[in-house]
């Protein structure tokens, strides 16, 4: 069973996502037209421990997918593209059906089952990357 619809929740996520969407551009804008380049603090687990954090390679996906590097964000943490892709799906659903003014109820309705499956992602892939640094030796990132 889902959980019922909350509209006035998924008002909320939506017009988060588009202050979301307003940062990533802001973002992107002052990188590409002020030649700012925006630094990332060293991982700290990583410094301490030498295995990789649930995270790592968070940052380095989001860069690769906002430039199309769709397979290559992946690789570095898939987790990055599965939010990714539930918040395009999210945003344009919702978009359509306010726009419509509910005739399409075609919009995504929120559920907690998408946290729980992003969760499931990334310790998948921080337990991946960990194995294969230490019984093969390879540094994924």
């Amino acid at each position: 069973m889902g959980q019922p619809k909350n509209p006035h929740l998924e008002k909320g996520i939506y017009l988060c996502g588009l202050i979301f969407l307003g940062l990533v551009m802001f973002w992107a804008a002052a990188e590409y037209f002020l030649k700012l380049e925006f630094n990332r603090p060293p991982c700290l687990f990583h410094r301490l421990t030498g295995l990789y954090c649930p995270g790592c390679g968070g940052t380095r996906a989001v860069r690769l997918l906002l430039t199309g590097h769709i397979w290559k964000s992946f690789l570095h943490h898939p987790g990055v593209l599965f939010a990714a892709a539930l918040y395009l799906w999210f945003m344009v659903s919702q978009t359509i059906e306010r726009l419509s003014k509910g005739k399409l109820e075609v919009g995504l309705p929120y559920s907690d089952r998408f946290l729980y499956w992003e969760i499931v992602v990334i310790l998948i892939q921080c337990l991946i990357k960990n194995l294969v640094k230490i019984f093969w030796g390879i540094g994924i990132l």
